[in-house]
């Protein structure tokens, strides 16, 4: 069952996928459309999930579930992996590597590998206020507050 984002509890579960590429406007809209009915029709042992989304940057596709209502359980999260890997497949993107960094370089958005991370950050072509996406959240509360964060305050200080 669909919520407003705005509306779920503060310590709704969430999930956090980014792609290595922007989404085009045109892919945009699809990949809308088909991340509401997926949310729409999310279950969990037969009972709906009291669920949302956001797509941030036209890059970042985040799920969040009141946990307090029904809880996402393992075939739940299956299907909403095996959705976001279809959407790897459709759009030719990879959202599901964990071994990438995203982060604002001046007003753009970049996409780089954790070694390539690592050497710009070695390079001094990034720093510590260098604003990182911390996909590592887990709550809503946690993605208001922590989510856009400058790298000093996120995992990613190791690097400085």
């Amino acid at each position: 069952m669909y919520i407003p984002f705005e509306n779920l509890p503060l310590e709704s579960r969430i999930w956090i996928y980014q792609s290595n590429r922007k989404f085009s406007d045109e892919e945009m809209a699809e990949i809308e459309s088909a991340v509401k009915n997926f949310v729409e029709n999310w279950a969990a042992h037969g009972t709906s999930l009291e669920a949302s989304y956001l797509i941030k940057y036209n890059r970042f596709i985040i799920f969040a579930v009141n946990q307090e209502v029904q809880a996402a359980t393992g075939c739940s999260i299956d299907a909403s992996v095996q959705f976001i890997q279809e959407l790897e497949q459709k759009y030719q993107v990879d959202l599901l590597d964990k071994m990438n960094v995203t982060f604002k370089n001046g007003e753009f958005i970049a996409h780089k590998s954790l070694i390539d991370f690592k050497k710009m950050a070695k390079d001094k072509a990034v720093t510590g206020s260098t604003i990182v996406f911390n996909n590592l959240v887990n709550t809503i509360e946690e993605f208001n507050e922590a989510w856009e964060v400058p790298a000093e305050e996120s995992w990613h200080s190791r690097f400085f």
